[in-house]
């Protein structure tokens, strides 16, 4: 076979084993599509009955905040040149145990004996505090006899930031647990926990401290 002959026959070879231009290529099949899912449906949280009369203190003494920080730390820096709170620590003292007892006792409720707390707020409360004390309790007072709700509040901490004569400041810390002794359906009581700053007001009158204003750093 002669070079030129067999150069055609390779060359026809090779044509050969190309795919032909004209012919069409097989489109791409697109993948199938994934069968379409239901959504699955949103998981119910499982959380206990929320007391009707909501925590106390967290909601209606403001809770901890950032704006409550601030104030806190504007009430220890003013008011030193007339602050007697820096020189006479046993007028300290005394106004603190006062305060932090009458918080205790304002501030904790218990459906079964209504009467501690009445005489409490007619003893511990003078000028504007009356009225803000009795906005505060408002709620708690109309549902306290469905829930059975007891409340209890401790001061954790208190400190008097101002002291001048028989006006006095002071900063008070505290816990308070609520209690609904109103089994719900599983048989079990409620019971939700909340902590609070806040500040009072208190002046002396009739040989005691009462509490006359109540600010929650909520303005």
């Amino acid at each position: 076979m002669s070079t030129t002959t067999r150069h055609v026959i390779n060359r026809q070879r090779r044509l050969a084993a190309r795919p032909s231009a004209a012919e069409p290529t097989a489109p791409s099949r697109p993948a199938a599509p994934e069968p379409a899912t239901e959504d699955a449906p949103p998981r119910r949280s499982r959380r206990t009955p929320v007391l009707a009369a909501l925590a106390l203190l967290s909601v209606l003494l403001g809770g901890f905040s950032a704006l409550a920080a601030s104030r806190a730390a504007d009430l220890r820096s003013g008011g030193a040149a007339h602050n007697a709170a820096l020189a006479d620590p046993a007028r300290t003292s005394e106004v603190k145990g006062a305060v932090v007892q009458a918080v205790n006792a304002l501030f904790s409720y218990n459906y079964a004996d209504t009467a501690r707390t009445d005489d409490a707020a007619k003893t511990l409360l003078t000028g504007g505090a009356v009225q803000q004390y009795a906005g505060m309790l408002a709620q708690v007072r109309r549902q306290a006899p469905q829930q059975k709700l007891v409340l209890t509040t401790t001061v954790t901490d208190a400190g008097v930031v101002r002291l001048d004569g028989d006006r006095a400041r002071l900063l008070v810390f505290a816990d308070q647990r609520n209690v609904s002794t109103a089994a719900d359906a599983t048989g079990k009581d409620n019971a939700s926990y909340a902590a609070a700053m806040f500040a009072v007001d208190a002046v002396r009158e009739g040989g005691r401290w009462r509490i006359a204003g109540i600010d929650t750093f909520t303005r």
